[in-house]
């Protein structure tokens, strides 16, 4: 009968374990920013959602009330995010109404970044992005 003193290995050896560290390193360097990125975008897209759905409100008030009218908050039935993603404001510049959805703090986009809707005479609603904010469908 042999017997042989070899022991049976047991376990991983340092450079495997190196292997697999690397590896991890090399996945979350891709994941982690493409992540980030999807966060952005959803935000923005919710943020873009919000905007959009005072628009009737809005063309409601305008077409009562005269282009050259400030809508308030309350008559748009608007009210701050509670979630802390943003705040929606409607003002006139000049004569043309605009709404502005600012970021807030629990944003992954920073205090200056907006979504702006913008009444262009009879032709409707146009939309446009500030700061960080990505470009989404539908708006530049």
């Amino acid at each position: 009968m042999k017997h042989s003193n070899k022991k049976i290995q047991k376990g991983f050896t340092l450079i495997e374990l190196m292997i697999v560290v690397a590896i991890i390193g090399v996945l979350s360097a891709i994941a982690v920013p493409a992540y980030q990125n999807y966060v952005t975008r959803s935000e923005a897209a919710s943020a873009l959602a919000t905007i959009k759905s005072v628009v009737t409100p809005a063309e409601m008030f305008y077409q009562e009330n005269g282009i050259g009218t400030a809508a308030t908050e309350l008559e748009l039935g608007t009210a701050t995010d509670a979630s802390g993603l943003g705040t929606l404001a409607s003002a006139l510049t000049g004569d043309i109404p605009t709404i502005t959805f600012t970021f807030g703090g629990n944003s992954s986009m920073g205090a200056n970044d907006t979504i702006t809707l913008t009444r262009t005479g009879t032709t409707g609603w146009t939309c446009a992005v500030a700061g960080a904010v990505p470009a989404l469908d539908g708006c530049q």
